[in-house]
């Protein structure tokens, strides 16, 4: 994508974001973000190592190879954050997100709809968690866009109820945060 007026082009990226795990740490990096008008699309935290008291942050943002520089090198200046790597720019890594799809038919749909959301499921891997006569309860993890082919395939064929974790990722190879 290109910017109106410029010729920089916008990049999506994910960043892995190794911090020490205390009080108000995710509230500083959403306010760094925030105060500069940064956009986060994705974000998933959890603690890593509890023994260090570290906690690991994947975010996915957009922006100017500039803008990204930007988050980066801010981010980087942020007294808890121990390291910053960038997934997309560093080389190969494997993302995925878990989502949880409640697709409720339509009445009058019968089974030929019912038979549709299941043939749909089952092809892209989704496990049923739960179901009734008029609604199913899907896992998916998968891709973004693979999450995101799922939800657009399944809107046909009854209304949605979506939960999403955000992108985790992990570069690959023997490289590590």
């Amino acid at each position: 994508m290109i910017v109106s007026g410029s010729s920089e082009r916008i990049e999506r990226h994910t960043l892995a974001v190794l911090v020490v795990n205390e009080p108000g740490v995710l509230a500083r990096v959403i306010g760094l973000f925030a105060g500069r008008g940064y956009n986060i699309e994705s974000l998933t935290v959890a603690e890593v190592e509890r023994d260090k008291g570290l906690s690991r942050i994947t975010l996915v943002t957009s922006g100017t190879r500039m803008i990204i520089d930007q988050i980066k090198s801010q981010l980087e200046r942020l007294v808890p954050i121990r390291r910053v790597r960038d997934l997309t720019e560093e080389g190969p890594f494997v993302g995925r997100e878990l989502a949880l799809v409640k697709v409720v038919g339509e009445t009058g749909g019968g089974h030929t709809r019912r038979g549709d959301v299941l043939r749909i499921a089952e092809g892209f891997g989704a496990r049923i968690i739960d179901s009734s006569e008029s609604s199913f309860v899907f896992e998916v993890t998968e891709s973004t866009e693979k999450v995101d082919q799922f939800l657009s395939m399944m809107v046909g064929l009854g209304r949605l109820e979506v939960a999403r974790t955000g992108i985790v990722a992990l570069s690959r190879g023997p490289e590590s945060i």
